[in-house]
């Protein structure tokens, strides 16, 4: 294994959640790392980022995700493809020529449940599945790209789905996204507790290649999820459920639900959380310490 010393990450994606949170992690690890300048698009920019930084791993948190919901994707179907196929090719394009491995964040969301995988059964799509939800746009993208990007040898994939993080106020938080809809459906699905899971990313680029569910185990659906809320954070959160054909009605495409295996994951880190546990120790627990600091004046 490399040594922090001898490690330099380009990271893509500064103003998005993943890159972010990415660059503070490389900060308390004493990590070397820059941002990239380039868009994803222009592949001579991209081949000057490379050279200029001289990194010996490249991430990319970077494409189109749509806001404030993959709807926009919908409206917008040229810049998601320049972004979410053309640029993330490109970049694999140039990491694969100049023999840097590429970390690349891609997406659950390119499976729905099905006869083989239904809802309930703990049967979740594994790494070796072929997409088979193409349902929205965002999706449509994501999954073709995964696909193309079988030809590269020298790449990680890390599908993350439904991503959470421990800062509530985040707008990329799903917490966040689910406290401000009027109404949610209830059906359970992996989830990425990112607090935990990206220090293991920064792991990952250093020994694997691959395709991995980038989730933790197990599912979750979102009334567990606001239940776990009103009893950490806000005992006077309510909410209303309606179903999934209610919910397409008010979506300009549908939305995809699955349970992803993490099992591949948990043998590589045997640290790795079921998602309740996770939310509990790694979100709501501190969230619940803050409230209670603020509330008595006390520090923790």
């Amino acid at each position: 294994m490399e040594s922090q010393k001898h490690l330099k990450f380009l990271i893509y994606g500064k103003t998005g959640m993943i890159g972010g949170m990415l660059g503070k992690f490389c900060e308390e690890k004493g990590i070397p790392f820059e941002y990239g300048k380039a868009r994803l698009e222009d592949r001579s920019q991209l081949l000057s980022d490379i050279i200029g930084v001289n990194p010996t791993h490249v991430f990319n948190a970077a494409g189109a995700t749509g806001t404030p919901n993959a709807d926009w994707c919908e409206f917008n179907k040229l810049e998601t493809i320049r972004s979410n196929v053309v640029g993330v090719l490109n970049l694999a394009d140039v990491c694969e020529e100049k023999g840097v491995l590429l970390l690349h964040f891609g997406s659950g969301c390119i499976y729905d449940y099905d006869s083989e995988h239904p809802m309930g059964s703990g049967v979740g799509f594994r790494e070796e599945d072929k997409s088979n939800y193409a349902g929205s746009f965002y999706s449509k993208t994501k999954g073709m790209v995964e696909d193309l990007l079988g030809a590269y040898k020298n790449i990680c994939i890390l599908r993350v789905k439904m991503p959470l993080i421990s800062d509530l106020n985040h707008p990329r938080n799903l917490i966040k996204k689910l406290l401000g809809y009027e109404k949610v459906v209830n059906i359970r699905n992996s989830m990425a507790v990112l607090d935990k899971l990206l220090p293991m990313a920064i792991e990952m680029a250093k020994r694997n290649k691959g395709i991995w569910n980038f989730t933790n185990l197990g599912v979750i659906s979102r009334n567990e999820l606001l239940e776990l809320y009103k009893k950490y954070v806000d005992p006077s959160l309510t909410w209303t459920n309606f179903t999934l054909k209610d919910q397409r009605k008010v979506l300009a495409a549908a939305r995809c639900n699955n349970e992803l295996d993490s099992s591949k994951l948990k043998r590589e880190f045997p640290e790795l959380l079921g998602v309740k546990e996770s939310l509990i120790k790694y979100v709501f627990e501190p969230n619940t310490k803050k409230i209670w600091s603020l509330n008595t004046g006390q520090s923790l």
